[in-house]
Formats: C-alpha cells, structure tokens, sequence
C-alpha cells in the first residue's frame, strides 16, 4: 500500500475542507457564489445564531445533569427523587416570613395599586415561595454536581472581540475581560450597569471589564453622548462621567456640558471636543466592530469571547466567569 507523507496528507485535508466551505450555493449568469462568500456576508447573523444554539444545548446539559445527580443522591439514600426534593428542597427552602411578605410588598405598592397587604398577601406568598424553592434548587443541584464531580464537557463558541484601547477598569492582567457594548439612553444598558458594578465588586482584579459604544440609530442622544464621554475619558475622567450619563434623564447637549462642570472636566476643553466631533471616528470603529461581531442590540457583553447578550442578572455573568476563571487555573502548569 502507497504511504503519503504526513504534510501531504494534511494538505489534502485542508484543501478538501476549503473546497467543501467554499461549494457554490447559486449562480449569476453562470457565475458561481461559494457559501464561504454568503458566510462572509452573514458573518454577524451566523454568530448570533451559534450563540443562541450553545445557551440552548447549555440550558439542555444542565437540566439532564440536573436529572442524573438527583437519582444518583436518591439511590444512594434508598429514597425516591420526589422524596428527596421534598426534604431537600421545598423544606429547606422554608416558607415566606412576615418580613419578606412586607418586603415585597413595599417594593411593588405603584403596581399593586390601593389593594391591601391582606388581600395581596397569598399572591406575595406564593411569588416569594417559589423564588426561595427555584434558589434553594440551585443550590442543592450545585452541591450533587461536586459531589458527583459534573463536568461540562461542551464547549462555547468564542468570538475574538478586541478592546480598541477604550476605557478599561479592573485588574490589568486579569484572567477574564468583559467587553460591553452599551448605549447611555437604553434603558436596559442602565439597568445592566448595575450588574456590571455588582461583577466589578465581587470579582475585583481577576476581571477587567472594557466600555465600548454602540449608540443606536432611534436613540436621539446617544450617539452625541457616547462622544461626550470619549471627551471625558481624554481628560481622565471617563468613569466618573459615564457614571452621570447613566443616572441622568436628560441627555442634550446642554446637560452633558452641565454635567462635565460636575466632574471636574475643563469646560472650555470639553467644548471645544465635543463641538469638533473629535471622537466621532471611535464611536463609529466601536459600532462597526460590534455589528461584526453579532451585536444588534444593547446591552451585549462579551466575556473572554464568549457572548451574553442583554441586561442578564449577576447569576448569569457569575455562571460564566467562574467558568473562564476554572478554565484559567486549570490551563496554569502545576
């Protein structure tokens, strides 16, 4: 039997996987169009579309590994999975306290309207018993996946979205970099702020987290705002600035002037910036970038590559990040 060098054959295999990328999918005139061509031009689309695909099989893996440890504990007791979540979970989890009633009844008296916390009450019970049971669930499934060592062996897709010297906070040289793209008049990249701040605290300097723009297009401020702030930033104080565009209602031209006067910025530097458009050119690189890399809407953040797209609760970054942060350790040489 002929033998054929090992280069050859690798040759072979990356010609053969070029041509198979590359088939046409239609012709023009008797011009053909290769898929690798239609894929460039959906590129972003495509991107989305694997992201949407992991967080399905993800959310599937879970739940069957949720499934299994639960009848691996119950074996091992000599009990029923029924029995076992009833001990383990729906006890455990305990029933609502007068103060948590309260609690969220305050919280949602504008929705509530005049009705009384007597009447509300066994709605509020059955809200805070289901969201104390689902949070005792997680705990309890966490605890089986160490104890019967779960290992997730499905890999995310990983998108390569760099930083372009914007402004960055955290630790240097930290494991995990959150890149966020954010518009300072969407209501749900305010929202997200919050979770961004709660990740910074948490994590510290073993997560570094990026600011880049994506304005959208019917947000009448945003795109002047994100400027503003590019101003901010070369005065040293972005962070401080972009704060106050996120806590503000108003964001015309005058009040971003007024709040530069707030933070300390030069005005007459400040001005002169915002009126010649210096930054205009960035923002834009950032909005190209991100439309690249799948980005249709706001909020969307990238840790190490991997997408999360809208105003996620912590739960759902801190699922992410200590992913990365194990897949770092694990990666150092002992």
């Amino acid at each position: 039997m002929r033998r054929f060098p090992m280069i050859a054959i690798v040759c072979l295999l990356v010609m053969a996987s070029v041509a198979v990328a590359d088939t046409p999918v239609a012709t023009v005139g008797g011009q053909p169009i290769g898929q690798a061509a239609v894929e460039a031009k959906v590129r972003p689309r495509l991107i989305e579309i694997d992201a949407q695909r992991y967080e399905a099989l993800r959310e599937g893996v879970d739940a069957l590994i949720a499934e299994n440890v639960l009848q691996q504990e119950a074996k091992a007791r000599g009990v029923t999975v029924e029995v076992l979540e009833r001990d383990e979970i729906v006890k455990k989890a305990g029933d609502p306290t007068d103060a948590e009633i309260k609690e969220v009844f305050e919280a949602n008296r504008e929705a509530l309207g005049d009705m009384p916390l007597d009447q509300a009450r066994p709605h509020i019970v059955e809200f805070v018993r289901q969201q104390k049971g689902q949070a005792r669930r997680q705990a309890y499934i966490g605890e089986l996946r160490t104890k019967y060592k779960a290992v997730v062996l499905l890999k995310p897709p990983v998108v390569q979205v760099g930083t372009a010297g914007r402004p960055a906070r955290g630790g240097a040289n930290a494991p995990v970099v959150i890149v966020g793209f954010s518009d300072y008049e969407c209501p749900y990249c305010k929202s997200a702020e919050g979770t961004v701040e709660q990740v910074m605290k948490a994590y510290g300097d073993k997560v570094r987290y990026v600011h880049r723009d994506f304005p959208l297009a019917f947000h009448q401020h945003a795109f002047e705002a994100a400027e503003a702030a590019a101003c901010a930033n070369a005065q040293g104080k972005f962070w401080e600035y972009h704060a106050k565009l996120f806590a503000a209602s108003d964001l015309s031209t005058e009040k971003l002037k007024t709040m530069a006067g707030e933070v300390g910025l030069d005005p007459k530097k400040f001005d002169e910036c915002l009126a010649s458009n210096q930054f205009k050119v960035a923002v834009e690189k950032d909005m190209a970038d991100a439309a690249e890399v799948g980005v249709s809407g706001t909020p969307a953040f990238f840790i190490n590559g991997r997408m999360l797209s809208g105003a996620q609760p912590f739960e759902r970054f801190k699922e992410v990040i200590d992913e990365e942060l194990a897949a770092s350790s694990a990666a150092k040489p002992s």
